[in-house]
């Protein structure tokens, strides 16, 4: 093979939330090392999701050396969250920390901005062939590095092309869910609940629900999802199911269609030199749908993998299967047990209840659903003495 035309330490595959996020950590672990990120689009782009960031991202993000506050210019926090169970239970509180809802045309470019102020290149490539040789990765054989993380989402080109070399999700373990969102004006039928997340369940093709969530400029991210099973799902069929759950809905704009491998399917962590991260890696949290705090904590756990893998010799494979399992094996472990029951309606209703009747269980509820959170004991007993 000939001489690389380009040789970097680390190329970062993505240039969403959980590629910007890889690219910070390495160059904030190892300032001198070379790093580059790839992405097939320009930004600003849009990206399908539900535009909620939770507070816990600010954290990760400041930690990271991102400027918050920049991140977050001009949103407006939201501190109200209602939820409706399957069964028709009811809940309306205040979240411990308000979280921020920004589209992820303003979100990611934000992030990519900040990334390029540290002297990093973001370069438009669409990457296509991934190879491991000559004591590193190949890229399209014109760029090299010695550790590559493909952080280029749900239907990743990285993983895909390893994919003959990496063990596979078990069998059957691998759902997937689809979802549709767009933009428009707060749903008439909500007023009760202007400037708060909403977010409503049903029964009918269980599991599955619809939400409405404020931008802070009188419109709302809609959206409806639901895992998928042997029926065919139109694109006409979402539509209806999140008019039919989001009362007084206008016209929507923006709407587009994408798929969610849930993280009970997620492949394990090789030994290697190609690291994976956020929905590449299948980081999805089963239980909401949530991917932006995964993403985020994920390409941190794999830039340093790498920085360290690169100067200080080892595998980056097991450095990062190692980290990752410090830092959000217990709360995987949670979310995948609470999958597994998922199909219970009545543990659905029994969690709202104990939501509904317990602050602290609420809160215990939206850390687990959006963040790193457990089945806290308070909460496990909630849920008995509720179900």
């Amino acid at each position: 093979m000939s001489r690389p035309s380009e040789h970097y330490d680390v190329i970062v595959v993505g240039a969403g939330p959980a590629g910007c996020a890889a690219a910070a950590a390495v160059a904030q672990a190892r300032p001198r090392l070379t790093v580059l990120v790839l992405d097939r689009a320009d930004f600003p782009r849009d990206k399908p999701c539900g535009d909620g960031i939770a507070h816990e991202v600010d954290a990760e993000l400041a930690g990271l050396g991102f400027d918050v506050p920049r991140v977050f210019a001009g949103t407006v926090p939201v501190a109200g969250l209602a939820l409706r169970s399957p069964g028709g239970v009811r809940v309306h509180r205040r979240m411990r920390h308000p979280v921020h809802v920004v589209p992820r045309q303003v979100f990611d470019a934000r992030l990519v901005h900040q990334v390029r102020e540290r002297g990093i290149e973001v370069r438009r490539h669409p990457v296509r062939r991934v190879q491991v040789a000559d004591g590193g990765v190949w890229l399209d054989a014109a760029l090299h590095a010695r550790v590559v993380i493909g952080a280029d989402g749900a239907e990743s080109v990285v993983r895909r092309s390893l994919a003959g070399s990496r063990p596979a999700a078990a069998p059957g373990r691998a759902p997937v869910a689809l979802a549709i969102r767009g933009y428009a004006a707060e749903p008439a039928g909500l007023a009760a609940l202007a400037g708060s997340q909403f977010i409503t369940m049903t029964d009918r093709h269980w599991p599955a629900y619809a939400w409405s969530f404020p931008i802070g400029d009188g419109r709302a991210n809609v959206g409806y999802g639901e895992l998928l099973g042997p029926d065919p799902v139109s694109r006409a069929d979402l539509l209806a199911r999140m008019r039919a759950l989001l009362p007084g809905l206008g016209e929507a704009e923006g709407l587009r269609a994408h798929r969610l491998p849930l993280s009970s399917g997620r492949p394990p962590i090789p030994d290697g030199p190609v690291l994976l991260a956020g929905d590449a890696q299948s980081m999805i949290n089963p239980f909401t749908g949530e991917g932006i705090f995964y993403a985020v904590v994920s390409g941190a756990l794999a830039g340093r993998a790498a920085a360290r893998a690169v100067t200080e010799g080892g595998d980056a494979g097991s450095r990062y299967r190692q980290a990752s399992r410090r830092r959000l094996g217990r709360h995987l472990a949670h979310t995948g047990a609470l999958a597994r029951l998922g199909g219970w309606t009545a543990l659905t209703d029994a969690g709202l209840r104990a939501a509904r009747d317990d602050q602290r269980a609420f809160d215990d509820l939206v850390r687990f659903g959006l963040a790193d959170g457990l089945l806290t004991p308070r909460l496990l007993n909630r849920l008995r003495f509720s179900g």
